[in-house]
């Protein structure tokens, strides 16, 4: 007589453990698959809004003069450049204007990009001249907090930022603004000045502590010539 013999629960175990530790195994390279594709698409947002950005002053000209200017941030969230007055925008950094530009809403983790410039290229009564001179006041961009001038870009007339997968500090799409972030390079991208941090991320218990927001300029000199392909004279 022949007779059938099951797994015993021993044997089951075992089996069970295999698994675990080859899903586990399995787990760890999609989910940085998945970073990875959701800073490519991040990048490429980030891309999209520069290149809105410079479409925006090519169809957006002085009533005297018709010299192209850039939007103003958006500061509420809304989405829309915030009004001017006497030819100057509110403030000069704050959200995205992604309403008015026609660009993306939001970077691959869902929370809204900051936007910042600086008055000389954003007044719609002056507009972008050639004697418009960049200087110290406007955008710096440093690979730390730490730097006394742009080490990386000077004078910058546009910054964007995306608050990383971390999110600390960013707005929701849903409007809800999120913890605030403890290391001081992305602190440094959050207080208010013209200084932003660009570098490699770092993980909380690196000594500069965590760092993952991803940053993009527009250069002034590569800004002129595509608006002002002419000179623009003052």
């Amino acid at each position: 007589m022949t007779t059938q013999r099951g797994f015993t629960l021993i044997e089951m175990a075992i089996v069970l453990v295999i698994i675990t530790i080859l899903i586990g195994g399995l787990a760890v390279p999609l989910s940085a698959q998945i970073q990875a594709r959701r800073i490519a698409e991040t990048q490429k947002t980030l891309e999209e809004a520069r290149e809105a950005i410079i479409g925006y002053a090519m169809t957006h000209k002085t009533t005297a003069g018709n010299k192209p200017y850039l939007p103003c941030p958006d500061t509420n969230g809304d989405g829309i450049e915030e009004l001017r007055t006497a030819g100057e925008c509110p403030q000069q950094f704050g959200f995205l204007p992604w309403v008015t530009l026609g660009a993306g809403a939001q970077d691959a983790w869902g929370n809204r990009l900051h936007y910042a410039t600086h008055t000389d290229v954003t007044n719609d009564n002056a507009g972008i001249n050639s004697g418009v001179v960049p200087g110290p006041n406007w955008n710096q961009i440093c690979n730390s907090n730490t730097c006394v001038v742009g080490d990386i870009a000077l004078d910058v007339p546009v910054v964007l930022v995306s608050r990383g997968a971390n999110g600390w500090g960013a707005r929701n799409i849903n409007g809800n603004t999120l913890a605030a972030p403890t290391s001081p390079n992305e602190l440094e991208n959050q207080d208010g000045d013209n200084v932003y941090v660009s570098g490699v991320p770092t993980n909380p218990d690196h000594p500069s502590g965590e760092f993952d927001d991803l940053i993009s300029w527009i250069p002034y000199y590569l800004l002129f010539p595509r608006v002002c392909p002419t000179g623009c004279a003052p």
